[in-house]
């Protein structure tokens, strides 16, 4: 702590200018450097992200054709119970 108390101030303007100075010098070594890092980083959350939408869109297709199918399973039977219901209507007046 005696560092600090000695006129070295984090956040001070010369410390703002040497942290300023060293971004500039190592900023061409750096950079390569972590671009080669989070390259493939970035690569594999795009083709995570496209492999998820895909999935997506296979289950919603598939819920689709399951509410479809038992739509067309419900109108049947209404459809049945109406045409039963007309029927025993025609016998009863009959």
């Amino acid at each position: 702590m005696a560092l600090f108390r000695n006129g070295f101030r984090l956040g001070g303007t010369w410390t703002t200018l040497a942290i300023g100075a060293g971004a500039v010098f190592l900023a061409p070594v750096v950079l390569p450097m972590v671009a080669g890092v989070l390259r493939p980083v970035a690569k594999a959350a795009i083709k995570g992200g496209i492999l998820a939408f895909e999935n997506a869109k296979v289950a919603v297709a598939e819920t689709k054709e399951t509410f479809e199918d038992i739509a067309a399973e419900a109108r049947a039977e209404v459809s049945s119970a109406q045409k039963e219901a007309a029927k025993s209507a025609k016998k009863k007046s009959a």
